[in-house]
């Protein structure tokens, strides 16, 4: 990873926070990922998911989708499926939205790699699909519900091709580009609020936080939210 001069130590009396970027940590500061895990209360608070992170709006609303077919002969139906896949990423552009695959980390579909998409079996022995993710762009003035009647009306826009169909596959989620590039933003919550327990527990006692080398990650934090957050550990130590 590349994490450039940002290992250092930050004294705030009585607080002594040790910030330090994981060198082995893999490279999001640039990539788009999805964001997994269910809203955010009091009922999920663990000691892994600290209340100090930083909230912001998610960048895309990302509804997966499946393009299937059912041709009986195999080489026809797989074309069938390729030829709808190939017109939707055509499409895209002119709807507003985007096409891209993957489960962790997004990468953008276009006419030059649409073929490293792989077909799946499907539930029936004749029957083959092939599953994509739209999305939609959210923050400025467009908001979940409006991003979310895009994506829709791009499906239905898309034509079918022979017996391939296009539908909605599951719910939507969302997805963040660069997470790792709010670490600092992060890392100056997290001192500001142990300088300020710091302040508060009197002159007898300092707060140590630690944890901070660790990637930061994140969660679903509400409708068009995601939680950015170091999972560090704060303890209230006597001064020595």
């Amino acid at each position: 990873m590349n994490v450039g001069p940002f290992l250092k130590q930050i004294t705030l009396l009585p607080c002594i926070l040790a910030l330090a970027v994981p060198a082995t940590a893999q490279d999001l500061d640039t990539q788009e990922i999805i964001v997994t895990g269910s809203r955010i209360d009091q009922d999920d608070y663990s000691d892994e998911m600290p209340a100090v992170g930083l909230r912001r709006a998610a960048d895309f609303l990302v509804q997966p989708v499946v393009i299937r077919g059912d041709t009986r002969d195999q080489t026809q139906r797989r074309r069938e499926i390729r030829a709808m896949l190939s017109d939707a990423v055509r499409r895209a552009n002119a709807a507003g939205v985007e096409l891209a695959y993957g489960d962790y980390i997004l990468t953008t579909l276009t006419p030059d790699n649409v073929e490293e998409v792989a077909l799946q079996s499907d539930n029936r022995p004749d029957s083959e699909r092939v599953i994509v993710l739209v999305k939609a762009r959210l923050g400025d003035t467009q908001s979940g519900e409006q991003a979310e009647a895009q994506i829709a009306r791009f499906i239905k826009s898309v034509p079918e091709v022979g017996r391939a169909q296009i539908d909605e596959w599951g719910d939507a989620t969302l997805s963040i580009v660069g997470p790792d590039s709010y670490r600092p933003q992060i890392a100056e919550r997290i001192a500001q609020d142990s300088a300020a327990m710091a302040r508060s527990m009197g002159d007898g006692y300092a707060v140590e936080v630690e944890g901070l080398n660790m990637p930061v990650r994140w969660a679903r934090s509400g409708p068009g939210e995601v939680l950015l957050y170091i999972p560090y550990r704060l303890t209230i130590v006597p001064r020595p």
